[in-house]
């Protein structure tokens, strides 16, 4: 049975902060800061840093990037708010499969962790069905300690799931730090973005929309995740830094590849399953939560998917993807 070894302060301490600080500058509504605390803790506290770090880089990245232009933005999107202002359904699209990874990491190699102290909730059996489920009876599960005597993406650790998580959670914030730099710095290229189903030009903001410096900050946002991620195992894991000259190469490029890919499949989606419409009356992209009023015009794709949705399936994706290379 899994037993807490301590209370995680300085978790909770960075999860209280960065929730506080979101509220604060209006990044997140209340609902978003608490899902933002609740997320936080359980992916910074744990048996290994670099869930809760790569978090913290994305949040901070992604709101500075929110931030730029803000100006321009309120002129091209109707219903824009200054600072994102995001709610909890929208930082749960924006952490979910890497939360994911991140508690099943924690269960199955930190016994000692908040996650697997949590998880009881479900039952002592919970983890030995995990393991079943996984097909790890025979592989021998290491706890993982402080420094660590394997190193988390070793792919000779339990039949590489633990590999499998943390390149998980590479996929996860490489796709949703690229979509997001693409889409808040994109929207400021002085060139006008073409669909990426019809390559036909469009407004900017429109869902779908393509431009050379909203490709290039995707994969900008990749490279910043895998760098991060493959600095901190260096960083906190003598295993993992005895082969850094392979390791920080290795992460970067996928990482860079899920920031660009992931951000491609994010506008696949939005110009298909995800209806743009433009306002002819104030000239302005619709948001989601924007009422509509004077004659509208339909620019792409279907109401099918609301872009928290289409977040949600590109970034699963992508975690799917880099989880198997």
């Amino acid at each position: 049975m899994s037993k807490l070894e301590s209370v995680p302060i300085i978790p909770l301490l960075f999860a209280t902060l960065l929730s506080a600080h979101g509220l604060r500058k209006k990044s997140l509504s209340p609902g978003g800061a608490a899902t933002a605390f609740i997320v936080g803790l359980l992916m910074m506290a744990g048996g290994v840093k670099v869930f809760g770090v790569s978090l913290i880089v994305f949040y901070l990245t992604g709101s500075r990037a929110t931030k730029l232009g803000k100006q321009r933005k309120a002129q091209l999107e109707d219903g824009y708010h200054e600072a994102g202002y995001r709610s909890g359904w929208q930082v749960l699209s924006n952490s979910f499969a890497a939360f994911v990874a991140c508690v099943l990491w924690n269960i199955l190699f930190s016994q000692g962790s908040l996650q697997a102290s949590l998880i009881l909730v479900f039952g002592t059996d919970f983890r030995d069905g995990l393991i079943t489920t996984l097909g790890l009876e025979s592989q021998g599960l290491p706890e993982y300690g402080d420094g660590g005597s394997w190193c988390p993406v070793d792919q000779q650790i339990a039949g590489g799931w633990s590999r499998l998580f943390i390149f998980a959670t590479l996929g996860h914030f490489g796709c949703c730090l690229g979509d997001t730099l693409a889409s808040e710095l994109g929207i400021l290229s002085p060139s006008k973005p073409v669909l990426i189903t019809s390559f036909k030009p469009v407004p900017p903001g429109t869902n779908g929309g393509m431009s050379v410096g909203g490709t290039l900050a995707s994969v900008a946002g990749g490279l910043v995740i895998g760098t991060t991620m493959s600095t901190c195992l260096i960083l906190e894991n003598s295993k993992c830094r005895a082969d850094w000259m392979s390791l920080i190469p290795t992460m970067i490029f996928w990482g860079a590849m899920a920031g660009g890919t992931g951000s491609l499949l994010d506008s696949f989606l939005g110009a298909t399953v995800q209806q743009t419409k433009f306002s002819e009356s104030k000239k302005l992209i619709l948001q989601d939560n924007s009422t509509p009023t004077g004659s509208l015009k339909v620019i792409s794709g279907m109401n099918i998917l609301t872009n928290n949705q289409v977040n949600v399936v590109s970034s699963i994706f992508t975690s799917i993807w880099m989880s198997l290379v």
